[in-house]
């Protein structure tokens, strides 16, 4: 079975290398992003995905600002049985998907129908979910509403930062396709319409930097799951004296302390937790933390820098 792989981002990364190495299937190309400076210099550089199939020496890597008749042309001369996506970020055209004769397949980090859209794994965490999944759906006309083919649940800890949730899902995913894609082979994928799954449907949205910028009149539970959905981007930031002020790494505190104080105010310290913030509702305990453009500090490492840090208001 002759595939083409769309994807752009890291996460897509261990689906790629699976496509690479299951027996039956043929590789054809790889559609992702175009290529965007980055670094220091602003140089140019591929996409995650991109740069993993220049390495496998993947000749046929196609990166185009939208999908046109031009890249319809070019696709359609790779000779491609299936499309299979994952973290693409664009929407597939019914003239695009034509192309294929098996039609396509997206992997999709959420138990859709639940958080369709483009940052389902932050959603799972900013809503302090007990669990998630991974869906593999066939392409549809509108996004991610497709019949699931697959669908596996993972568990949740409280514990998870976006980065550590997305290598889960990423190897997971890259588990479950090959699976997929015999079924797909073998005409035994037999998809559920959405409509039958009993759920309602739910939508995410991108994140932009802004996000990231902390209301202390939320509750020290929003804020902390917050700090976990936002790690490692945009990250979860305030000010202090005028500098920004990032969060890195927090908890809730279910201890008692002296002063009651206002939402953002900094209360002190305790040795076990960290250093001490009045949110909302609840204090948030910060233990690891840095003002833009520094290094990451401990929270006592922190506080010997800025002694003027404890009384002071944030935000």
């Amino acid at each position: 079975m002759r595939v083409l792989f769309a994807g752009s981002p890291a996460i897509a990364i261990p689906a790629f290398e699976a496509l690479c190495n299951t027996e039956g299937i043929e590789l054809t190309g790889v559609l992702t992003n175009p290529d965007t400076p980055k670094g220091r210099h602003g140089a140019a550089l591929p996409t995650e995905v991109g740069g993993a199939a220049e390495q496998r020496g993947i000749t046929s890597i196609l990166k185009p600002e939208k999908l046109d008749a031009g890249v319809r042309e070019m696709v359609g001369a790779l000779k491609c049985d299936l499309l299979v996506s994952f973290a693409y970020g664009r929407i597939f055209g019914p003239k695009f998907l034509a192309l294929f004769p098996l039609g396509g397949i997206n992997i999709h980090p959420s138990l859709l129908p639940k958080y369709r859209g483009p940052t389902p794994v932050q959603a799972a965490i900013l809503n302090r979910d007990e669990v998630t999944g991974i869906t593999i759906q066939l392409l549809a006309k509108e996004m991610d509403c497709g019949d699931i083919i697959m669908q596996e649940e993972l568990p949740l800890t409280g514990k998870e930062t976006a980065g550590s949730l997305s290598e889960t899902v990423a190897a997971k995913a890259a588990l479950m396709l090959p699976v997929a894609l015999k079924k797909i082979a073998a005409g035994k994928a037999q998809g559920i319409p959405q409509n039958q799954m009993n759920i309602e449907a739910s939508y995410c949205s991108l994140i932009s930097k802004e996000d990231g910028f902390i209301d202390w009149k939320l509750s020290a539970l929003e804020i902390e799951a917050a700090i976990r959905a936002f790690t490692p981007w945009p990250l979860c930031r305030t000010i202090h004296n005028e500098r920004e002020l990032i969060i890195l790494k927090a908890e809730v505190f279910n201890g008692s302390v002296e002063s009651d104080g206002q939402p953002g105010q900094v209360l002190g310290q305790n040795k076990n937790y960290g250093i001490l913030i009045r949110t909302g509702r609840g204090i948030l305990a910060v233990s690891q933390l840095q003002y833009q453009a520094k290094k990451a500090l401990l929270w006592r490492d922190f506080l010997n820098g800025a002694r003027d840090f404890t009384g002071s208001i944030l935000g």
